[in-house]
Order: structure tokens, then C-alpha cells, then sequence
């Protein structure tokens, strides 16, 4: 039997157990690991948890198990475990200080995840953005903007910001004018009417209906419904199409802009030219 058959047989008969032994205790660990990962995930939907939190614990629970079972592997094939966390714990350090944005990304989504400061599900503004969140993980946040595309924002970027959560409704701000001489009453009740048989504009809260503002050539009327954010940006032409198309049926006049303009004589027989408030000598 040559040298390279001993040293083989040798190695066998030494290690050959533990190293089978690390095997079924790291097949086993991954087992594990997948057992209470599922194990949780149920537990977290029976108790509604968000899903964000619910793929956090998830996660860090399958880590753990699968890490504890590598440890007791590699303490199973003979390897010191004491200076291997230590030099992890050197290296660690070296690694947080050269990926400082990853890992403030982290800690901002973990505020977030806890906090919740906004849900998937609500539209947001914030850091300039606004959309509607349709994911929260560890390191970002994506919104969907009302064009489609999709916003990705670091989460290091949302924490500390002045944020502006809308939730699942939002309210529409529109305006009318009518003429001074238009009843003003018909006018209102027409517009209520249209809210109240509009099928994307909710009851309660109940829409905000009045007179906004006395303008140089029209009675402005403040039209503000509360819509769904997924019918925010039709529910607004919509209202517009029917609020006009029912005052020229009822003859409520929409004015035009206009303005007074008068020429007036002196004694000296200087004509001036006078628009509104201001007057010019021609």
C-alpha cells in the first residue's frame, strides 16, 4: 500500500465520522430552518401581521437556526470556534465601516417596518416623490407613481423626512365658475347632484360643495370630493365633463374673462383710456 493509500485511509478513519456527522447536522439544520420559517409565515398570517414584518422574522429566524446549525458542524469537524467570532467580529467591523449607506439603509427600513409610519396599500408624498407604496423591504421602498412607473427610494431617505400620507382616499380640488347673474342655488344643487349619482366618489366623508371665491368676472365654486386613490385621476375629468355638460343643459352660464373698458373726455378734450382700476391718457 503506498504513502497516498495510508494518508487517505488514515484521514478516513479519522475524520470520516465527523465529517459525516457535520453533514447530517447541516441537513438537518436547513430542514429546520425551513420548518420554522413556515412554521412562522402561518403563525404571522393568522395574526394579519404586515407582510414586511412578517418576511423579516422569517428571514432572521431561518438565519439563525441554519447559522446555529453550521456552528455546531464545524465545532462537530474539529474547527475552533472561539477565534473563528472573533475574527468574524474584526472583519465585521471593517465591513459596517466600508458599507455605511447599506447599512443605514437597513436601520431606516427597520424604523419603517416597525413604526409604520405608512402601509402598502396608502399613497404617500415624500422626499420630493409621490406614489402609492406597493412594497416595503429592508433596504428600499418602491411607490407606484400615477404615470406607472415605479419610484425606488433608499429607506435612509424616508426616515427623518416631512411625510405626507394620504392613506387609501384622497380628495379631489376642483372649481367652477358661473356668472353673477346665474342662480347660485341651482348651480350648487346641480353640482351636488352629480357627486351624489357619480359612482367613484364616496359617501363618507361627504364632498365639500360651496362657494370658493368672488372673482373679477365669475362666482367660483369649490368642487371637493373624496375618491379612491385608484380613481383619483379619472374621477376628476369625469366630474369636470358632467359639471359642464349639465350647466349648458340648465343654461348656467360659464363666463368668460372679461374686463370694462371705457374712454373718457376732459375739459381739455384729452381722451383717457380706462381698463378696471387703471387709467392711461391716449
Amino acid at each position: 500500500m503506498s504513502d497516498i493509500q495510508k494518508e487517505v485511509l488514515r484521514f478516513l478513519t479519522e475524520y470520516g465520522f465527523r465529517i459525516i456527522g457535520a453533514i447530517i447536522i447541516l441537513v438537518a439544520g436547513a430542514l429546520l430552518a425551513r420548518w420554522l420559517g413556515r412554521v412562522t409565515d402561518q403563525w404571522f398570517t393568522r395574526k394579519q401581521v404586515d407582510p414586511p414584518i412578517k418576511m423579516l422574522a422569517v428571514r432572521v429566524i431561518r438565519v439563525l437556526a441554519f447559522g446555529l446549525a453550521l456552528v455546531l458542524a464545524l465545532d462537530k469537524c474539529g474547527v475552533p470556534i472561539t477565534p473563528m467570532v472573533a475574527g468574524i467580529g474584526v472583519a465585521g467591523v471593517g465591513i459596517g465601516l466600508a458599507t455605511q449607506g447599506v447599512l443605514s439603509n437597513i436601520v431606516a427600513g427597520l424604523t419603517i417596518i416597525f413604526t409604520k409610519p405608512f402601509r402598502v396599500g396608502q399613497y404617500i408624498e415624500i422626499a420630493g416623490v409621490q406614489g402609492l407604496v406597493t412594497s416595503v423591504e429592508l433596504f428600499t421602498t418602491t411607490l407606484l407613481h400615477p404615470d406607472q412607473s415605479r419610484v425606488v427610494i433608499p429607506n435612509r431617505k424616508i426616515v427623518g423626512e416631512i411625510l405626507h400620507n394620504y392613506g387609501t382616499v384622497r380628495q379631489l380640488d376642483l372649481s367652477v365658475g358661473i356668472g353673477y347673474g346665474a342662480n347660485l342655488q341651482e348651480a350648487l344643487a346641480t353640482v351636488r347632484e352629480i357627486l351624489s349619482g357619480h359612482a367613484r366618489v364616496l359617501k363618507d366623508p361627504a364632498p365639500a360643495v360651496g362657494v370658493a371665491m368672488l372673482g373679477d368676472s365669475s362666482v367660483s365654486i369649490a368642487i371637493r370630493p373624496w375618491v379612491l386613490v385608484s380613481d383619483y385621476g379619472a374621477a376628476g375629468s369625469e366630474i369636470n365633463q358632467a359639471v359642464l355638460e349639465q350647466f349648458r343643459a340648465k343654461q348656467i352660464e360659464i363666463p368668460f374673462p372679461q374686463r370694462e373698458i371705457r374712454v373718457l373726455n376732459d375739459q381739455n378734450g384729452t381722451s383717457h383710456l380706462a381698463v378696471g382700476a387703471d387709467v392711461k391718457r391716449l
